[in-house]
C-alpha cells in the first residue's frame, strides 16, 4: 500500500495494488502544471485508488486530459485520461523514493541546462541560522 497527499493535508489518497509505469514527462503542459522542469507521474488502476481525505479540484488542460490538484495549497496530484487508469504525481506520495521513474517522455522540451544539473555545485546544508522556520506542511503520513 502507498499513500500520499498534498502539501497542506487537505487531500489524501491511498493506492492498494501494484503501481504501473512511472515516468518523467518534459512536455510544456507538465512543466507548467508542476511549476518545474518535468512532471513525475505513475500510472495506477482507478479501482486501486481511494481518496481518503478531501477532494481534488481539476483543470481540463487539453481535450483529452484533466489535471487534479489541491485547491487549498496548489499541489499537483493527478493526470487523468481514462476511466480505468489515472496517473498520480510521484512527489505527492509520502515516500516518493518508492516509485522510481523508468522512462522519460517529451524530451524535446527538456531545457538544455538540465544536461549539466549533476555537475552543478552543491551548497552545503544551512546550519546555525538564527532564523527559526516553522513548517506548516502536512507530515508525510496519514493523520
Amino acid at each position: 500500500m502507498l499513500s500520499g497527499g498534498c502539501q497542506c493535508g487537505a487531500v489524501r489518497f491511498r493506492v492498494e495494488g501494484e503501481p504501473g509505469r512511472a515516468s518523467i514527462c518534459w512536455c510544456r503542459m507538465c512543466q507548467k502544471a508542476f511549476g518545474g522542469p518535468f512532471g513525475a507521474l505513475v500510472t495506477v488502476n482507478v479501482a486501486d485508488l481511494a481518496w481518503t481525505r478531501g477532494e481534488r479540484s481539476t483543470f481540463q488542460s487539453s481535450d483529452a486530459v484533466k489535471r487534479g490538484f489541491c485547491a487549498a495549497c496548489g499541489t499537483p496530484l493527478t493526470y487523468e485520461y481514462s476511466d480505468e487508469k489515472i496517473d498520480l504525481s510521484v512527489f505527492a506520495f509520502d515516500d516518493p523514493s518508492a516509485v522510481e521513474p523508468g522512462v522519460q517522455l517529451a524530451v524535446e522540451s527538456r531545457p538544455a541546462w538540465m544536461e549539466h544539473l549533476a555537475r552543478m555545485p552543491v551548497r552545503p546544508p544551512m546550519g546555525g541560522s538564527s532564523v527559526a522556520v516553522v513548517s506548516r506542511q502536512h507530515p508525510d503520513r496519514d493523520t
